[in-house]
């Protein structure tokens, strides 16, 4: 039976250093409990002996006799590999390579048979890549990959502790609380907890086994840390009528995500005309918003993504595009009217050549205000300067008169001062 302790290495990493002597027995008993026995034979068909690349290979003859000699054969080959010796009946394989993989049998004096073996050759483990996510705050799963390609068959053992106890939990668990992260076979390579607890903190422990040995990973995990919502579903843009920069967008929470007023999502909308290669984004706390800045009569892409309420953890990953394209402006619209059936009506004309009185006004309803408008101000101006200038002439005129009343009057009262108040009288 093939058993092993993280303690003592074998190829093991750890990520963190500070590992307390009781959390390593936990992760060795809970390794020890995932899988009763790791014999060999369990590896595969019985007649199977695995060996490791580079090392020396030695492969027994379990029906030999020690006086008697031995004769070993490779099937599909007319002799041994280079280099190789036989050693009290064993057959020895220098510094293995993968060519030196097959069917070797060993054989007695008389060529029977005495036994047959089928040589694999491969690594041991490398530490598996670990990441771990929650798509709610209620469970959380873990993904990996193995660091080396062993050419071998390896199994995964998945675990975890809590790292902080309450009281009552160290009473019910004197040993800590270890369970078995469960792996799902329709989804290799994954593991799942199942009732986590948001504000709490873990230890996973995923140990990667092959027939030569085993490489484990320890990995501390924050649930405020790996939340990641899924994106936000059903997203629906609709153009909002006689509006022609604005869009209507809704969209609904993740399925995935528990609907408690405790655990809120924020939303992230990002959206471009298709056109475009630059996005605009807004945030909000809503299940709907209305851009206001769309381009009129051009078709947009939107996409929402969604975060915790509170900023813990990273935003998901974009929604699926929806399209929509805004109503067109009225007035551009009624110019475009316009001008086409003043078009169509000159080629009418044209086709028939028959002479026609009476003007075609092809012109632009805008234009014509726009005309009306200027003559307006114009007149305008030109009223208030006659206005002026006929004010000014006034003033001067007003100014000349008193000017030549103003010296008589003066002369004649100079002339009686003068005379002699008998006369005066």
């Amino acid at each position: 039976m093939l058993l092993w302790d993280p303690e003592r290495g074998g190829g093991g990493d750890e990520m963190h250093s500070s590992i307390p002597s009781l959390g390593r027995v936990m992760v060795f008993l809970a390794a020890a409990l995932a899988s009763a026995s790791f014999a060999i034979p369990d590896w595969g068909e019985e007649g199977v002996q695995y060996g490791q690349l580079g090392t020396d290979v030695t492969l027994p003859c379990p029906g030999a006799r020690a006086s008697s000699a031995v004769r070993w054969r490779r099937a599909g080959a007319a002799a041994l590999p280079e280099g190789s010796v036989i050693q009290q009946g064993s057959l020895v394989l220098p510094s293995a390579s993968p060519a030196l993989g097959g069917t070797y049998s060993c054989h007695g004096e008389d060529g029977s048979l005495l036994h047959s073996v089928s040589l694999r050759l491969g690594h041991l483990p490398g530490v598996p890549f670990v990441s771990c996510r929650a798509s709610d705050y209620e469970n959380f799963s873990c993904s990996w990959t193995s660091s080396v390609e062993t050419f071998l068959p390896t199994r995964y053992i998945t675990t975890y502790r809590k790292k902080s106890l309450t009281g009552e939990e160290k009473r019910r668990n004197k040993n800590g609380h270890v369970g078995l992260c469960l792996q799902d076979p329709s989804r290799p390579g994954t593991c799942t907890v199942h009732r986590s607890e948001f504000w709490s903190s873990y230890r996973l422990n995923i140990t990667e086994v092959n027939p030569l040995g085993f490489s484990y990973r320890l990995l501390d995990v924050t649930m405020q840390a790996i939340i990641k919502p899924d994106p936000p579903e059903g997203l629906v843009v609709e153009p909002v009528p006689l509006a022609p920069r604005r869009l209507h967008v809704s969209w609904k929470y993740p399925s995935s995500w528990p609907k408690e007023p405790h655990f809120q999502l924020r939303f992230r909308l990002q959206y471009r005309p298709v056109i475009h290669r630059s996005w605009s984004v807004v945030e909000t706390v809503n299940l709907s918003e209305v851009i206001t800045d769309a381009f009129a009569g051009l078709e947009h892409v939107v996409q929402v993504s969604a975060k915790d309420f509170l900023d813990a953890g990273n935003w998901s990953e974009w929604s699926a595009e929806a399209r929509a394209t805004p109503v067109r402006d009225l007035v551009s619209t009624a110019s475009e009217e316009t001008t086409t059936d003043a078009r169509l009506e000159s080629l009418a004309e044209e086709s028939s050549q028959a002479p026609n009185p009476e003007p075609i006004n092809g012109s632009d309803p805008l234009e014509k205000t726009a005309v009306l408008v200027s003559l307006g101000i114009f007149a305008f101006f030109i009223l208030a300067a006659v206005l002026v200038i006929t004010i000014l002439i006034w003033l001067r005129v007003r100014k000349h008169g008193k000017d030549k009343t103003k010296p008589s009057f003066l002369v004649a009262a100079t002339h009686l001062k003068a005379l002699p108040k008998a006369q005066i009288l």
